[in-house]
């Protein structure tokens, strides 16, 4: 049960943020953005840290004052993943970030102020080798957008992203990515769709303010898979209120469903009833927690019943199918028995066996290919 992957993705130019390629014909990267003090280094470096080993490619902090530029600059220092600048309106703090080696800077032309303001801004992009990313949002649309459609629309967005665009191309900066937001799934697929044939720049997918953990991800799931299943989308955050590293963990789990981007293990895993031989739920959530460090590119199959379970097991790395004994599958061939006393305990193991197996493979054939 092997498809080829039906997505063909837009062709877009490429950038880097860092050493991180956005665009192009590069895998599409996961941002989150830290919601502790940038003042605050310690707090800020631990979770940047966090949510780089939880697999982020790119972390966003916003610079609000002067002060927490300087702290950027701090915190810089003891990071090694791509940062973005999140500053809005007072381009003095863009200019001294562009100094401290920042990887990218999130403002929006337009409410910077003067041209010579935005030219100051975008000539320290340039000479510092920074892109910017544009970003707008349906809740700080400009006023005479919003007298103009009366409400936030897909034409107002596209219509306040193409102002600014207009800003970077009368100054000669290609080098930028954008971003159209709307807590609306709707009206965030629509202004994403419009705008992705009148530029050539990569955009960066979000359903921004989508909710809490539950609710934001099935809403962010919803509306950037159907511009992801479109090809629409070069990094992609999800937007929750919740731990940062909650939306890497779902940012993964949407690429790996789409087969965009593989890291981990996909679980399948059925939902139980009646005819389970052991407890399912108890073994999934207990098993996710103890192989989540686990970054080999893997599957596992927990299935309760002999319904399902051997067809399933025999199309994974690792399968298990509930019976009277359990019935274990290594690379979709019997391996063994398993008793539910030590169920999760013998899972683990072999996981864990197999995950350094696959490990030790690829690095023979990369080895064998050079």
């Amino acid at each position: 049960m092997h498809f080829e992957n039906p997505i063909k993705r837009r062709q877009s130019r490429k950038i880097w943020v860092g050493d991180v390629p956005v665009g192009g014909d590069a895998p599409i990267a996961i941002q989150t953005m830290t919601n502790s003090e940038t003042t605050d280094v310690a707090a800020t470096v631990a979770q940047i840290q966090r949510a780089q080993d939880a697999g982020a490619d790119i972390v966003r902090v916003s610079v609000p004052t002067m002060d927490a530029a300087e702290a950027f600059g701090k915190i810089r220092k003891e990071v090694t993943i791509p940062l973005v600048a999140d500053i809005h309106f007072d381009y003095k703090i863009a200019l001294r970030v562009a100094d401290l080696s920042v990887d990218c800077l999130r403002i929006n032309p337009g409410n910077i102020g003067r041209e010579d303001r935005v030219r100051a801004v975008v000539d320290a992009a340039r000479h510092n080798g920074i892109p910017i990313r544009i970003g707008v949002n349906a809740g700080s649309l400009e006023k005479d957008l919003q007298k103009k459609y009366g409400e936030p629309t897909p034409a107002a967005l596209v219509e306040s992203a193409m102002r600014h665009i207009d800003i970077l191309d009368r100054l000669n900066f290609p080098d930028f990515k954008l971003s159209l937001k709307a807590s609306d799934i709707f009206m965030t697929v629509a202004a994403y769709k419009q705008i992705a044939s009148q530029i050539e720049q990569p955009l960066h997918l979000g359903i921004t303010e989508a909710g809490g953990l539950r609710g934001g991800t099935v809403k962010s799931s919803i509306g950037l898979g159907l511009l992801l299943w479109e090809g629409i989308g070069d990094t992609i955050r999800v937007s929750l209120a919740a731990d940062p590293i909650e939306e890497v963990k779902v940012g993964w789990d949407m690429l790996k469903s789409l087969k965009l981007r593989s890291r981990g293990i996909n679980f399948i895993a059925c939902p139980s009833c009646s005819r389970q031989n052991f407890d399912v739920i108890k073994t999934m959530n207990e098993l996710e927690m103890r192989v989540d460090d686990i970054r080999t590119d893997m599957s596992v199959a927990v299935i309760g019943c002999v319904v399902n379970g051997p067809g399933e097991s025999k199309e994974t790395d690792i399968g298990l199918a509930g019976g009277q004994p359990n019935l274990v599958y290594i690379d979709g061939k019997p391996a063994g028995k398993l008793t539910n006393d030590t169920l999760v305990d013998d899972l683990e193991r072999m996981i864990r066996e197999r995950a350094a197996s696959l490990d030790e493979e690829r690095k023979n054939l990369i080895a064998s290919d050079s």
